[in-house]
């Protein structure tokens, strides 16, 4: 099989996200929320996904995509037979009368730049996943598509004739195309854009100026901050692991998930990153979203939870063609019902620097105490209780090696927030857990191979083991982290610095591709122990495996360096972040200056 990149750029603005691919049409955009149905979805249904492009007259084309430096915005170049213009897409995102401006509209600026170039502008948006066709009226200088959840409004200043029926015109001039969802455009078309443009280019500039950053792969970094950032839906501080479904994870496969939700565990690692980055509002709106989920639960904590928190994402198919045919097409996830016992230790990780980070502290902290003597009853309670593990196994529970390090880490944090609050009952207990969950770890070693396997009695391993070095378990210089890394060396690493979740057989068969998040732990173990020019060589060797704007998938094939499954993935942008910054504080220390 040829190589396979997924040929789109992300724009949004923390309400919304939407793709764009290389020829202008948007790929995919959910409207109201990340969750919702998309208005757009080519991506998975070129029939029933609509249409929004602005594409030349003729097929003989050829076009170039870049971000404006340092921003979200995205600008796609066209070279055609009879000349050259742009088209600049955007979210606007910037502070107004104190807050946020975040509409629900996407804008579409075409300039031309050269010649008379011919083109032609198409906008067919659909509601329910394709199932419905609005219809639509004409105002002045607006369409208004009708018959979905709310009313969808095209202002522009092309000619609404030539929209309606995909008529070529010459684009002598700018064009503007805004389209709202709910509320309409409130001003001038032409003017209102400009402003727009130029607020939020200033925004996210000023954005990556407030980033706090190491001497090692900066504009990598920046661009997966930037990503991470738009995955964040601030309204309730939810972050979304990905912004798309049914991408698979590789083909003929049917792990086709739906990955826009918020997982707790994904949330942690990308809290880690964004402190080590300086961005600690999304960090305060994340927390925000947990209090309420803890205090709304009665005990479980489940793996993931929608956005706005309201109901359970019952897992369905949905009558679509799917990504490159591959299918089934879900939305909802099923791992919702999910045990996964690791929560409860994510948890108290992400409330730890809310504890201990003067830049975070607050006054009032009662809630959060409340939070982390909750989830130290939960690892109590579930110390011994198979789950589905991190990989979210849906036939199979075990005692997971995973489980129980993030036991070990949350309870390690709760002491660390039981001193600093004087509660020296609470990290009596927390220490009594810290050395139960290092008892249930210790079980999972296989003292023959010098390795900690994936669970209790069980022979294999899985990249998650990394961790154990990472999180301090192991200590990096030691004989035992070293045998334990070069076992899973042996069993999982791929070529050029790929890493392969596990090998084994799982509900699906065995997984044919590799993972990028393990791909980066794997990078961020090899700067921990030292080995700072093997990390960096793989490091730089991933960076191939992003596409033509530095955005990355989960899963990458070792063989073809395809990228396969959701897209952008946020797990991939945050741990590369982690991988870096480990590798920039080694070249820091004295033994490399």
């Amino acid at each position: 099989m040829a190589q396979q990149k997924y040929n789109y750029g992300i724009i949004g603005n923390c309400a919304y996200s939407a793709l764009v691919d290389r020829q202008a049409n948007i790929g995919w955009l959910c409207w109201p929320r990340f969750d919702s149905s998309f208005v757009f979805g080519t991506l998975l249904d070129d029939e029933k996904g609509g249409q929004f492009s602005v594409q030349p007259e003729w097929d003989t084309y050829t076009t170039s995509q870049a971000y404006i430096p340092n921003t979200n915005v995205l600008e796609t170049i066209f070279e055609c037979e009879d000349g050259k213009y742009k088209v600049i897409d955007f979210a606007p995102r910037f502070v107004h009368y104190e807050r946020f401006f975040k509409p629900l509209l996407l804008v579409r600026k075409v300039v031309p730049l050269d010649g008379r170039p011919r083109i032609r502008v198409s906008c067919k948006p659909v509601g329910n996943y394709g199932e419905i066709t609005p219809t639509t009226d004409f105002g002045s200088n607006h369409i208004r598509y009708q018959g979905l959840e709310a009313q969808l409004r095209l202002t522009t200043n092309i000619p609404l004739t030539y929209v309606m029926e995909e008529q070529a015109f010459v684009l002598s001039e700018t064009k503007y195309l805004v389209l709202a969802w709910g509320e309409p455009l409130e001003g001038p078309l032409e003017s209102s854009v400009e402003s727009y443009l130029d607020q939020t280019v200033s925004y996210w500039q000023r954005w990556v100026r407030n980033t706090a950053l190491e001497q090692f792969q900066q504009s990598t970094v920046i661009r997966s901050a930037l990503t991470i950032k738009l995955q964040a839906f601030q309204d309730t501080g939810a972050i979304i692991a990905a912004p798309t479904t049914s991408l698979t994870e590789f083909p003929g496969s049917t792990r086709n998930w739906d990955f826009r939700y918020c997982w707790l565990r994904n949330a942690y690692y990308n809290l880690k990153a964004l402190h080590d980055l300086g961005h600690f509002g999304i960090m305060k709106d994340y927390v925000g979203f947990v209090e309420n989920i803890v205090l709304s639960e009665d005990r479980r904590l489940r793996p993931l939870y929608p956005i706005g928190m309201n109901g359970e994402p019952a897992e369905k198919i949905l009558p679509l063609k799917g990504y490159m045919g591959e299918r089934p097409v879900r939305v909802g996830n099923q791992a919702y019902n999910h045990i996964q016992n690791d929560v409860y230790g994510q948890v108290l990780v992400t409330l730890l620097p809310f504890f201990t980070d003067v830049r975070l502290m607050s006054q009032d902290n009662q809630t959060l105490i409340d939070n982390v003597k909750h989830c130290l009853e939960m690892i109590k309670a579930t110390m011994e209780e198979p789950d589905n593990g991190v990989w979210e196994f849906r036939g199979i529970i075990q005692l997971h090696c995973y489980t129980f390090l993030f036991h070990w880490v949350g309870s390690m944090a709760a002491q660390k927030i039981a001193r600093q609050i004087g509660d020296a009952r609470m990290e009596k207990y927390a220490a009594e857990l810290t050395a139960r969950a290092a008892g249930m770890i210790e079980r999972c070693y296989d003292e023959k191979r010098g390795v900690y396997t994936q669970a209790i009695g069980s022979a294999h391993v899985d990249a998650s083991l990394l961790q154990l070095i990472n999180l301090g378990y192991l200590k990096p210089g030691s004989k035992k982290a070293k045998q334990h890394l070069q076992v899973l060396e042996e069993h999982l690493r791929a070529e050029n610095g790929l890493f392969y979740r596990y090998r084994h057989d799982d509900d699906f068969g065995q997984p044919k591709t590799t993972y990028l998040l393990c791909a980066f732990w794997y990078v961020e173990v090899l700067a921990r122990m030292g080995r700072v020019p093997e990390a960096i060589q793989n490091f730089n060797s991933l960076l191939n495996f992003g596409n033509h704007l530095g955005l990355f998938s989960q899963d990458v094939d070792a063989e073809t360096g395809s990228q396969w499954g959701n897209f952008p993935q946020t797990f991939s942008h945050v741990s590369l972040i982690n991988a870096a910054f480990a590798i920039a504080r080694k070249l820091d220390s004295p033994i490399f200056l």
